[in-house]
């Protein structure tokens, strides 16, 4: 299966606009409303919608026919960084969660049912307590006591305090929620409220009494980014009926069009402030336009990935490893570590997606479902071996390998490449120990 990006189809049509345009010398105002003509249209079949179209194209096209790209020593290029530059403007200013003034913060989500607010709920009270922040969640939805248990659980799993009582109305939970805060030392309180099928007025004025009983310090509308224009209308709905001060876009990694995620600032000048980017709870992240405009026009996102290379490595087994590293004593031990860690940072397709340019684009060839069983595949050797044997690799004879492709359910064929694997990364390793990096090359003829 073909892992997805909500933009993968509109990153794909740019790509092919950009790679024309890359092959003209010099950019005449005929070639530049061409492009704008077939950028247009990628813009319209991703869901943007076409006011904000309207206005990015024109823009565009302003700048792309004046002197800063006319007396560009390369014109495609700078072309590119206009388009770059106004799906910037157009995605909006990054926005954070306000998190100042007296303390606790009450943060409350609201949305339709579906939308994802209860996961989002318990991966922001992840984020946030990660941050140093002590946390606590309200279960706000007594309609629907599948969604108490699952904030419940949810809660449990990441080590935070729920806070539920369907016999209560939400807004007097809310308001005891808020007043344990107070007396607890908690900082921030993170409200799950009900949702319902379609926009109504109880709906409404249950969130209006929530605020009343709660002093709020952000509303953030929950969306699903697979719904299209509808998340306009949502927005629109929502927002002028209560206040909202930002949005949380889920499913970011589904294959829709997701082009309500462009619009969506433009249109209903709320801001995104974060995105949800998979079904883990970790699978969040801060909302930021430039990253996620280098993103659709396949420009990737290393800081990104950074990031959750930052996140997942554990720093004291990174430093044990390279002083291993440096006597020559790298083991499959060592390995094993590597490819746990290397699992903590989601899924193999979410790290392909943020790879840059030429990089990405050989890994959307690649299956990350092959990628997924090659590591586990790899892990059940691994774990198939005795402590002595993955410390001391030279033990593996024949009839050891043997025992461990039946132990990991494998054959001794891949056993003797995963072997091989590890001696091409032992012999890389006292490489770059003994030259400091120099003479690598000789490793790959």
């Amino acid at each position: 299966m073909k892992r997805e990006f909500v933009f993968d189809n509109l990153t794909g049509r740019l790509n092919e606009i950009f790679t024309k345009l890359r092959r003209k010398g010099k950019l005449s105002a005929e070639d530049v409303d061409a492009m704008m003509r077939e950028v247009r249209l990628a813009l319209l079949e991703a869901d943007v919608n076409y006011t904000v179209v309207k206005g990015f194209t024109s823009r565009v096209r302003e700048r792309a026919v004046g002197t800063e790209v006319s007396r560009a020593l390369n014109p495609a290029q700078q072309v590119i960084k206009i388009v770059h530059e106004e799906l910037i403007t157009t995605l909006g200013e990054p926005a954070r969660l306000n998190l100042s003034g007296v303390k606790p913060y009450a943060v409350m989500l609201v949305g339709l049912q579906g939308s994802g607010k209860t996961t989002a709920a318990a991966k922001l009270a992840k984020r946030l307590r990660s941050d140093g922040e002590r946390v606590l969640l309200v279960a706000g939805d007594p309609y629907r006591p599948a969604a108490v248990k699952q904030l419940q659980t949810l809660g449990e799993k990441i080590g935070v305090e729920v806070i539920a009582d369907p016999s209560m109305k939400p807004p007097a939970l809310a308001a005891q929620a808020f007043d344990k805060a107070q007396k607890g030392g908690y900082s921030v309180v993170i409200i799950d409220t009900a949702g319902r099928s379609q926009l109504d007025q109880p709906l409404m004025d249950e969130l209006k009494a929530i605020a009343q009983k709660v002093k709020l310090v952000d509303t953030l509308l929950v969306v699903d980014a697979m719904i299209g224009q509808e998340a306009l209308h949502i927005a629109e709905g929502f927002r002028d009926t209560i206040n909202i001060t930002g949005l949380i876009f889920t499913k970011i990694d589904g294959d829709a069009r997701g082009g309500a995620a462009i619009s969506v600032r433009s249109v209903t000048g709320v801001p995104i402030k974060f995105l949800g980017t998979g079904e883990g709870i970790d699978a969040i992240e801060v909302f930021d336009p430039v990253r996620l405009a280098s993103r659709i026009l396949g420009m990737g996102d290393m800081i990104g990935l950074i990031e959750k290379a930052e996140a997942a490595f554990d720093q004291k087994i990174q430093k044990e490893q390279a002083e291993r590293v440096l006597k020559g004593q790298f083991t499959l031990e060592d390995f094993a570590d590597q490819l746990k860690q290397l699992r903590k940072m989601g899924s193999i397709s979410q790290v392909m997606d943020m790879l840059p340019g030429g990089l990405g684009q050989a890994a959307r060839n690649i299956s990350p479902e092959d990628t997924e069983r090659s590591i586990k595949r790899t892990e059940a050797i691994i774990n198939s071996m005795t402590l002595q044997e993955k410390r001391n690799p030279d033990l593996l004879n024949a009839s050891r390998r043997r025992r461990i492709a039946r132990g990991s359910g494998t054959d001794v064929q891949e056993v003797n490449r995963l072997m091989k694997q590890f001696r091409d990364t032992q012999r890389l390793m006292k490489t770059m120990q003994k030259t400091g990096g120099k003479g690598l090359s000789r490793l790959f003829k």
